[in-house]
């Protein structure tokens, strides 16, 4: 949100033991577009209030019970960043002057013009929604640097995260499924590291990238001599991860064949390499992954449903970002410092228009597409600003109906004017109006017809 912007839908709780007072200041935040919510008793207000409310408090000075001072204190205890506005009386701004030094917001004197009031109001939101955006920025570098890349504070990523914590040291196969560029290697990367398996290796393979004839080799290895070019051993994909953590991304990809010897290691443990009769045991813990619903036969195709129900010990699911768009803004900003660490750039300002981008688009390649968004954004390569259409039809969603009527009856005559050179008979011939009515809306929208040729009056 831009500063310029109105803070619509701000959260404001008011409190005054003047009842009709605080009836009149109630309304008035209303009509500004704040959502109020008021109190005549600072004690119960006081029950509202807590660490990490999203808005601003606005008290009167002398009350019953506890002042406003007091309750300033108060606040201050459970959050030394909440914004809290003063509303004294002439006797009272000495206090008031001390507790802004304190760290009050702002003190506003009876009687006071409810602009002044409004404006104050509008810039402690402001000030409010970066200080809880910089707390959720802090939290997202700290999650980071634990090792949490899984970012997020909507309800499906709190329970996913949740839920990798109860089963990373359980050693059940586990199939992630999620679109293209969810991050479902990101969450087999948790299991292991979560884990008692994370001295182990951690293995991974798309079985959609290999062709088939070496897909086997990869994942079983083979002895010298096993086929032609084999000219010495080869530990698998799946032995070298023994004690540790193999990742079968695609695994939707996998050949047939493959598909039936993966089935009897996942049921045995054990694993026998081309060239050879004997079998291997292995410590093995399995995370596939597939982009599409395995359990649906119509999407599973050619897999083998023993071996899906086989993998299917636990399923997680990742969703898609547009079904999670309250975290691309904390996801983005991540993104943002480690490209420009990596860059070695200073991150750019974040504009309304960008910020509306992230909130409107849906990201279907998901977070791989907002991480390439936000290094491009970083080189200065990614232009999301507005046209000039997008500009006005913004412009329009904040008017009332009569006004957005104005504004389209004035786009319509300066198009007309345009169009014609600013030839007024044209003009007046193409709008279907009287020459009267032309000359009073011109002077009602403010329109130079001048400005649109030379032409005279037909």
């Amino acid at each position: 949100m831009s500063s310029t912007e109105p803070d619509r839908g701000a959260r404001v709780i008011l409190i005054d033991n003047d009842r009709d007072l605080l009836a009149a200041t109630t309304q008035t935040l209303e009509l500004a577009g704040f959502s109020v919510t008021a109190f005549s008793s600072p004690v119960e207000a006081l029950r509202s209030i807590s660490g990490d409310f999203g808005g601003v408090v606005v008290t009167d000075i002398r009350m019953p019970d506890i002042d406003g001072l007091e309750l300033f204190r108060r606040i201050r205890v459970l959050d030394h960043d909440l914004p809290v506005i003063l509303v004294t009386g002439h006797g009272d701004i000495a206090m008031a002057v001390q507790a802004i030094k304190d760290g009050a917001y702002d003190f506003i004197t009876k009687p006071f013009a409810t602009d002044r009031l409004q404006q104050s109001v509008h810039r402690a939101a402001e000030m409010r929604r970066l200080v809880l955006e910089n707390r959720k920025l802090r939290l997202v570098a700290d999650a980071a640097q634990d090792g949490l890349p899984l970012i997020g504070q909507t309800p499906a990523m709190e329970r996913l995260r949740r839920t990798l914590r109860q089963i990373a040291d359980t050693d059940v196969d586990v199939l992630v499924t999620g679109e293209t560029g969810s991050g479902k290697e990101v969450v087999a990367s948790l299991l292991h590291s979560w884990s008692r398996r994370a001295k182990g290796n951690f293995v991974a393979l798309n079985c959609g990238t290999l062709p088939e004839s070496m897909i086997e080799s990869e994942l079983f290895g083979h002895e010298a001599g096993a086929f032609t070019g084999a000219q010495k051993r080869r530990i698998g994909r799946i032995e070298h991860s023994s004690g540790g953590t193999l990742f079968l991304d695609e695994i939707e990809s996998m050949p047939a064949s493959t598909q039936v010897q993966m089935l009897r290691v996942l049921e045995m443990r054990e694993v026998s390499p081309l060239g050879i009769n004997d079998v291997r045991p292995v410590d093995l813990r399995v995370v596939a992954a597939a982009k599409v619903d395995l359990g649906d036969p119509a999407q599973r195709g050619g897999f083998r449903e023993d071996l899906y129900y086989r993998l299917n010990v636990v399923t997680l699911t990742i969703p898609p970002l547009r079904e999670r768009r309250p975290d691309v803004p904390l996801l983005f900003a991540h993104f943002i410092e480690r490209a420009a660490a990596r860059f070695r750039r200073e991150p750019p300002p974040v504009s309304a228009w960008v910020e509306r981008y992230l909130r409107d688009h849906d990201w279907p390649g998901n977070v791989r597409e907002l991480t390439h968004f936000a290094e491009r954004f970083v080189l200065g390569l990614e232009d999301v600003e507005p046209s000039n259409n997008q500009v006005l039809s913004a412009k329009i969603s904040d008017l009332s109906l009569p006004e957005r009527v104005d504004q389209f009856e004035a786009e319509v005559m300066r198009e007309a004017l345009s169009r014609y050179d600013g030839d007024v008979r044209k003009t007046i011939e193409a709008l279907k109006i009287p020459r009267k009515t032309f000359y009073d809306k011109l002077q009602r929208h403010g329109i130079v017809r001048k400005t649109f040729a030379g032409s005279e009056e037909g």
